[in-house]
């Protein structure tokens, strides 16, 4: 199916969600897209979902986008703020290619203090959980409490990578179906209607009508496979991630996929550094929000009302 060029830039991107909330027997909270310009002339960009200002702020991973958190955000029902990274989304590509979470976290900050009610429950998947806990430890003012989706600092993915070098060998497409048909036959983005969600939300239409990814990541990954294998390619979570959580104040919560990339020796290894960390494993590969949303939401319920009532 050829989709026109003209229709997929202009379609609404909160179109899915009345479907989505009227499956979960909930109804569809408000939801815009903002902007805000940061200091080097680059742009950050999130979402906010329901009325008010957002004690929640979610950060996605690599790869990915603030859309990632939508179902959990229905299953929450309360207003959150869920940050395009910088090099995803609708969130300027870094011309230095840096998207290590010390990078990151200081354009999170500014995008924490002009859009929620500090301090706020900072939950990250991934490279943004990594990247909260540097914002944690920078700015122990705007955290109450510090969630980390599927990672710990150094945390593999097992043999992940690989498979998603193989997946970016292809960055543009004819068409979003094309697309689709590219995640799935990588057994990636669920059932058809959520891969066509997920494409949706994670590509752009360009200006001669092709379809590529939004984030930088493909274009990096891209690059390289075309590199000699011995080269570097950028780092994404060091271990300078453990110095920033062993340097946050605020409580601490680490909610593993049992498919996903902290497996129980990574696992204890996080508890036998960080004492007082809470760490809980949910039936779910690495994307827990898209997986489990309803258990996850659940979780960081407990974290905005300490007698863990749904609010």
């Amino acid at each position: 199916m050829t989709e026109n060029p003209t229709a997929a830039r202009t379609r609404d991107e909160f179109a899915y969600l009345p479907g989505q909330a009227e499956r979960r027997g909930r109804e569809a909270p408000s939801a815009e897209r903002l902007a805000l310009d940061l200091p080097d002339g680059r742009a950050l960009s999130a979402l906010r979902l329901g009325t008010g200002l957002p004690q929640v702020v979610l950060l996605h991973g690599a790869g990915l986008n603030a859309h990632t958190w939508d179902t959990t955000a229905l299953a929450l029902g309360a207003p959150v703020l869920a940050i395009d990274l910088p090099g995803h989304g609708d969130s300027t590509w870094r011309d230095d290619a840096d998207y290590r979470p010390r990078t990151l976290a200081p354009d999170v900050i500014l995008g924490i203090e002009e859009w929620a009610a500090a301090p706020v429950v900072l939950v990250g998947h991934s490279l943004g959980g990594i990247t909260a806990a540097a914002v944690a430890a920078q700015r122990p003012d705007l955290v109450a409490s510090l969630v980390l989706v599927d990672i710990t600092p150094g945390a593999s993915g097992g043999g992940g990578s690989a498979e998603l070098r193989r997946f970016y060998e292809r960055t543009d497409f004819d068409s979003r179906e094309a697309a689709v048909e590219h995640a799935m036959g990588f057994g990636l983005g669920g059932s058809l209607e959520d891969a066509r969600r997920g494409v949706f939300h994670n590509t752009r239409v360009r200006d001669d009508g092709r379809v590529e990814w939004k984030h930088h990541f493909a274009r990096i990954a891209q690059q390289a496979l075309a590199a000699p294998a011995d080269a570097a390619t950028p780092a994404l979570v060091d271990e300078s991630g453990w110095d920033d959580l062993a340097a946050v104040r605020a409580p601490l919560l680490l909610i593993r996929g049992e498919r996903g990339y902290v497996d129980t020796a990574a696992a204890d290894d996080f508890a036998r550094r960080l004492h007082d960390a809470e760490v809980v494993a949910l039936a779910a590969p690495h994307n827990v929000q898209e997986a489990a949303p309803v258990e996850l939401a659940e979780l960081i319920a407990s974290r905005i009302h300490p007698n863990g009532t749904r609010p």
